[in-house]
């Protein structure tokens, strides 16, 4: 998707975006009959007019307040997104938009559910010439939106693209190895150093998780560590973000169901595509922030010499883990780089994880539950974040009593905790492994979509990615 600024409205199709029906005199593109008829639309319960001129479309979409702002902002990106289906029916490659209402980023936010909406993953599809969508170019005039929002757009629109088709991408494509070099590839792009650890190295750093459950694959596991450092870093300290890289999870011995369960485990994957996109952003926007993410990654398979309920796995800080489920394979791989991230002294890590489908029952696909250590202040900015982007967040507790769950009696830890409470003790297993201030954030209901929705296309979803870069974007601000 491109994105330009141009001097004045196009004598081709146009979206005027109004927040109160005076300014649709403005609109020098309508006679007075369709000027009225738009009125009489908007003082009903319609919020958007489509105008068919026969040579070329104009579009008048009025903004109606919700409850809150973020509400109202939601509702605009879901309007884009509806509008693009229609774009793309009537076979239209360009619309520019022109914002005459009194909300100043309204452009962006129609352009961001515009632009969400359009991605497709058409790699595998024989006739994907035919099913590409015509869409191609957003253009606003010079008053609806600054250079720098512009930017931002292109960068954060491309990011969650790249997202998505990493997540989209099956396991005969995206082993480990294959992650890494795409993580390698984004890093020369965007301009962030990277750092790929291959098997004898993780042996000879005795990641014992990683390392456990790889041992049913005949495919080698990475660990992908990646760094932005500018000049002028505001954070003395970095922070360190943390992705799950399970790039496809049968569930081990314990293996899983495969309708609505296996079948879409090529998306356990989504915590390491999140990050990789964040530094891709963190990077291209020259984000004042020295950053690092860490991607352990592996596919976890029921092979011949796999790990087995009972087996007793070292862990890279040394602790000791009675494994009783080999589907709870997310947090042992995970343990092996919060315990890998100690060596920064970090200032705050954050972790994002496809851990449980506890969390997913609990919120379901609208949205994160998140927990942990890290002060009131960054959790508030979190949901400042998370109400923005409509990537909203649910904390959980990390009561003491739920680490007594995930004691074991033959070992430190055992890595489930029962029946109950999965979510939570999936949280205090990881906090084991933490000495900072930390955050963990369960992707599991929202990372990967059955269907369309709105800017939520089918598939891969980056659900996430943009409430971290608010986070980043707005980190150090008072």
């Amino acid at each position: 998707m491109e994105f330009k600024i141009v001097q004045k409205p196009s004598k081709k199709h146009n979206l005027y975006i109004i927040d109160n029906v005076d300014q649709l005199r403005q609109i020098e593109d309508i006679n007075e009959q369709e000027r009225s008829f738009s009125e009489n639309a908007f003082k009903g319960e319609q919020n958007a007019v489509s105008i068919n001129q026969y040579n070329r479309y104009v579009f008048i979409n009025y903004i109606k307040p919700k409850k809150t702002d973020a509400l109202t902002a939601e509702a605009c990106r879901k309007t884009g997104a509806e509008l693009t289906g229609f774009l793309n029916r009537q076979k239209l490659d360009e619309v520019t938009i022109i914002n005459l209402s009194t909300r100043a980023n309204a452009s962006y936010l129609y352009a961001e559910g515009m632009a969400l909406a359009n991605y497709q993953f058409l790699k595998y599809r024989g006739e994907a010439k035919k099913l590409t969508n015509t869409l191609k170019t957003l253009s606003f005039t010079r008053q609806s939106i600054t250079v720098n929002e512009l930017n931002q757009l292109q960068v954060i629109t491309d990011a969650v693209y790249r997202a998505r088709t990493l997540v989209n991408e099956p396991l005969n494509y995206l082993t480990a190895t294959q992650l890494s070099k795409e993580i390698t590839l984004l890093g020369k792009e965007a301009g962030f150093k990277v750092t790929v650890l291959q098997k004898a190295q993780i042996e000879a750093e005795k990641m014992g998780g990683l390392l456990a459950v790889n041992r049913g694959s005949i495919l080698p596991p990475t660990f992908t560590a990646m760094e932005y450092k500018p000049k002028k870093a505001i954070n003395k300290k970095p922070i360190v973000l943390v992705g799950k890289g399970v790039v496809y999870d049968t569930g081990g011995l314990s293996l899983k169901p495969t309708p609505a369960s296996m079948d879409r485990m090529k998306s356990d994957m989504s915590g390491a595509a999140l990050v990789t996109a964040a530094m891709f952003s963190i990077s291209k926007l020259q984000l004042p922030l020295h950053v690092i993410a860490l991607v352990p990654a592996t596919d976890n398979r029921p092979g011949e010499n796999a790990y087995v309920p009972g087996d007793v796995i070292t862990m890279y800080s040394g602790t000791t883990v009675e494994v009783l489920n080999t589907d709870a394979e997310g947090r042992l791989l995970l343990g092996d780089a919060l315990h890998w991230a100690k060596r920064y002294n970090p200032e705050l890590v954050l972790d994002f994880a496809t851990l449980t489908g506890a969390a997913s029952v609990a919120v379901g696909e609208h949205g994160i539950v998140c927990m942990g250590t890290a002060d009131d202040n960054v959790k508030q900015a979190f949901r400042g974040s998370g109400d923005r982007q409509h990537e909203r967040l649910v904390e959980y507790p990390l009561w003491d009593e739920y680490g007594d769950m995930i004691k074991s009696d033959i070992a430190d830890l055992k890595n489930v905790g029962g029946p109950s409470g999965g979510a939570i003790t999936a949280g205090k297993f990881l906090e084991h492994f933490t000495a900072y201030p930390w955050m963990h954030f369960d992707i599991a209901g929202v990372s990967f979509s059955m269907s369309k929705r709105n800017y939520i296309t089918t598939g891969g979803t980056a659900y996430g990615m943009r409430m971290l870069m608010d986070f980043l974007m707005n980190y150090g601000k008072a």
